[in-house]
């Protein structure tokens, strides 16, 4: 028969659309810092020996955006004279102006409403301890391990890529580990097959590992398949601030919205509304009320309360779709105000996330699981 498989795929913090992903993140937190009422929407792309800041922020922050990117950069580990992006000789411009008046007259303080229309979702299952798919959370973990190795060790450079392929059975169950492949940039001195043994040993392995699988019994494993990964990162690759919104979210393992996260202030739902939705279905699933679940919140730009909120459990629930429907209406403030205060979302914690992963991070509080008790006993169960 043939293998069920689902496949996901992580990059590290140097890609170059993460890289944009953090400047747009660094330069939030600076304005949050100073102001935490500031309104920002900020885009970046990076290129070979440049980078680009563009976008709306209305801030009483006093803020060099340019040094603020130059820090982001110097942190991810592009420091090296003479690999085509650097933090000391990138030339940065800015194009940044104020939020749009119109969009502010539904956003304001007084009215309360979503940043702007659209459906944002949440995902959560029990195939492992943060309760997120082990495809994406195998990958993250590699992503993030594979981080660790990149800053110990001069002969690797901080673009990076990885991917995981889980087999399953005929009722969602995981079999095994059928597929992974990790890709990391290098300096030229640093030869293939000891690169090769080095991430076995200090990636690939620890991580199964912590998972509770062994290296032995993965039959396809590929590092650098293409062989040399000298030239990467912005050099190799233009990046934009926006572009990994299935590595941000589930692995595809879940359904995403129509929006991205980084550089968005709270008051946009695209990143609000989804860790949201991330809280509400991590607690129906760590109540014991499914076994995996979906939750979709959809909004109209001006307007505070969701024009939707649902739920599906895919057959797994213990009680009725329609009823954790309720519970969660019954017990959640899901207008971007609520959602705000409930989450502490007007503070300087977005470039972590950019950097390590939005979903499945112990210290992200929409990864609490305070809200289970709670609806497990109004589920009666």
């Amino acid at each position: 028969m043939e293998k069920r498989l689902f496949t996901s795929e992580c990059v590290t913090n140097g890609h170059p659309d993460k890289v944009a992903d953090s400047i747009s993140d660094a330069i939030l937190d600076a304005c949050l810092a100073q102001d935490p009422a500031s309104r920002v929407a900020c885009e970046t792309m990076v290129t070979t020996d440049f980078c680009l800041i563009c976008g709306e922020i209305t801030t009483k922050a006093q803020v060099d955006y340019a040094v603020v990117a130059r820090e982001a950069i110097r942190n991810i580990g592009y420091v090296y004279p003479g690999d085509g992006f650097d933090a000391d000789t990138v030339e940065i411009q800015c194009r940044i102006h104020t939020q749009s008046a119109d969009i502010a007259l539904g956003t304001n303080d007084t009215v309360g409403g979503a940043g702007d229309q659209g459906m944002m979702f949440g995902g959560a299952c029990t195939q492992t301890p943060e309760l997120m798919p082990l495809p994406a959370a195998l990958a993250r973990a590699l992503c993030n391990r594979l981080t660790q190795c990149i800053r110990g060790n001069d002969l690797l450079r901080a673009d990076g890529k990885t991917q995981v392929s889980v087999e399953f059975d005929e009722n969602g169950k995981v079999i095994g580990i059928d597929t992974v492949v990790v890709s990391v940039m290098h300096s030229a001195e640093f030869a293939i097959e000891d690169l090769r043994a080095y991430i076995r040993e200090n990636v690939i392995s620890p991580v199964l590992e912590a998972y509770g699988f062994h290296i032995a019994d993965v039959p396809h494993i590929h590092i650098n398949p293409t062989g040399s990964f000298v030239i990467g990162g912005p050099n190799g690759d233009t990046g934009l601030t926006g572009r990994k919104i299935i590595v941000d979210t589930y692995g595809g393992y879940f359904s995403h919205g129509g929006g991205a996260f980084s550089g968005k202030d709270p008051t946009k739902v695209d990143r609000s509304a989804a860790y949201m939705a991330r809280y509400m279905a991590k607690n129906l699933v760590a109540a014991g009320l499914a076994q995996q679940v979906q939750v979709q919140l959809a909004y109209a730009i001006g307007v505070a309360e969701p024009v939707s909120l649902r739920v599906d459990s895919y057959g797994t629930g213990v009680i009725s779709d329609e009823k954790m429907t309720e519970l969660l209406r019954s017990t959640c403030d899901l207008t971007p105000a609520g959602i705000i205060h409930k989450l502490n979302l007007r503070r300087p914690i977005y470039a972590a996330t950019a950097a390590m992963g939005h979903f499945g991070v112990a210290d992200r509080p929409w990864e609490e699981t305070d809200l289970a008790s709670k609806l497990k006993e109004l589920a009666g169960i």
